[in-house]
C-alpha cells in the first residue's frame, strides 16, 4: 500500500449494541450507569443508554489499525468527543469510520479520522500519528 498524502482509506463500519457496552463496562470497570441503564440514562437527560466515550474512540483506533495493518504502530492518539452513541435495546448500531492522510514525513503518517453515527459526528478532531 501506498502511504500518500491525500489517501483516503475505505470505510470501516462496527455495530455497537447493549451487550458490547456491557462487555466494556466490565473490562474497563466503568460502571457507569448512563451506559447500561436505559430509565437512569433518561432521568439525567439522556434520550437513552450512550456508548462509552472510550469504547468510539477504541474502535477509531481498531478503524486504524485496519487500515495500516500493525497496531504496535500507533504513536499517538487524539479525539474530541462530540455526541453521544445512541444505542437502543435491541438494536445494531453502526459507527462508521473514514480517514485521510494528511502529513507523511519520514516513515510517519498522520490520519484525520471522522466517525459518524446516523449520520452524527460523534468524535471531533481526530488524528492518529503512526509508524509505516
Amino acid at each position: 500500500m501506498s502511504f500518500d498524502i491525500g489517501h483516503e482509506f475505505n470505510k470501516a463500519t462496527f455495530f455497537v449494541n447493549r451487550d458490547k457496552l456491557r462487555a466494556y463496562a466490565d473490562a474497563s470497570g466503568d460502571q457507569n450507569p448512563i451506559h447500561q441503564d436505559e430509565d437512569f440514562a433518561k432521568s439525567v437527560g439522556l434520550p437513552n443508554v450512550i456508548a462509552h466515550g472510550m469504547y468510539t474512540m477504541a474502535l477509531a483506533g481498531e478503524a486504524v489499525r485496519s487500515w495500516i495493518g500493525d497496531d504496535k504502530s500507533i504513536i499517538e492518539f487524539s479525539t474530541r468527543f462530540t455526541k453521544p452513541v445512541v444505542v437502543p435495546e435491541n438494536q445494531e448500531v453502526p459507527i462508521e469510520f473514514t480517514g485521510k492522510i494528511v502529513e507523511v514525513n519520514h516513515g510517519e503518517i498522520a490520519v484525520e479520522v471522522s466517525a459518524l453515527c446516523e449520520g452524527i459526528k460523534v468524535l471531533g478532531q481526530t488524528r492518529v500519528r503512526a509508524w509505516v
